[in-house]
């Protein structure tokens, strides 16, 4: 049938995992770092994802598609709290992408280069880091370029220090295992500080959308315009996303 449904434009698409949330059909999923219409018959073409996408790669496009299946979709968000609650009984590698085991070959550098090797200064410029333990009005926020950092990423890639936290106050955290949000703190660290940009950077499994998420909300409740970007790291430490 001819019928009004979304369309993703993945060279607009950042990863953030927004519209996978607020779909409530489960029709868009992250496949490969990008969001996808998976299920043409999952959509009920009212957008609630729309409203939520940062880069604005979501749109209406009227197309030949199967036709809304609300008993289906019920079955399907079944299934997926079913799964979800297995995943909260056994976390470990059957459930999250970001916990599934896996090797990654690397050169290895002979034992006198690494003797001879200039260790690198930190970047870091301030501490604490975690973001629940940063003070919201804190000296080191004035005037700052904030960066906001999955933890796991200074460890997936190796440039990390210069590339990233070079001139900016650092703070991390992980979505998945601190299981609180972000928001308010990070909203309160916009509001009471003259935050010059804001630099998200993510890894690339789903769990990681939270702390993206977490930022664009903060940056939206600020009231205020502050440059933003999204990197993204894959496992084997290389930057996807730009």
């Amino acid at each position: 049938m001819i019928r009004q449904i979304i369309k993703i434009d993945e060279e607009k698409c950042n990863g953030c995992g927004l519209c996978v949330t607020a779909c409530h059909e489960g029709a868009i999923e992250l496949v490969d770092g990008k969001a996808k219409l998976v299920r043409d018959d999952y959509c009920d073409g009212l957008g609630n994802c729309l409203p939520v996408c940062p880069t604005g790669a979501i749109s209406f496009e009227t197309r030949e598609a199967a036709p809304y299946n609300e008993e289906e979709v019920k079955k399907n968000m079944e299934r997926k709290k079913e799964m979800e609650a297995e995943e909260v009984l056994d976390p470990l590698p059957c459930g999250c992408p970001g916990s599934r085991a896996k090797a990654i070959a690397r050169e290895s550098v002979p034992r006198h280069h690494a003797a001879i090797s200039v260790e690198q200064p930190s970047m870091l410029n301030q501490w604490p880091v975690q973001i629940q333990l940063v003070p919201f009005n804190a000296p080191y926020f004035k005037g700052a370029k904030l960066l906001i950092a999955a933890d796991c990423t200074a460890y997936a890639y190796a440039s990390f220090h210069n590339r990233f936290m070079k001139d900016r106050v650092t703070i991390i955290g992980c979505p998945k295992l601190d299981e609180v949000d972000y928001t308010e703190k990070l909203t309160q660290i916009l509001k009471h500080n003259d935050i010059k940009s804001v630099t998200v950077v993510r890894m690339e499994v789903p769990c990681c959308g939270g702390i993206v998420r977490a930022a664009i909300n903060a940056l939206q409740n600020s009231g205020k315009i502050i440059p933003w970007q999204v990197y993204t790291i894959s496992t084997d430490g290389v930057i996807i996303e730009e």
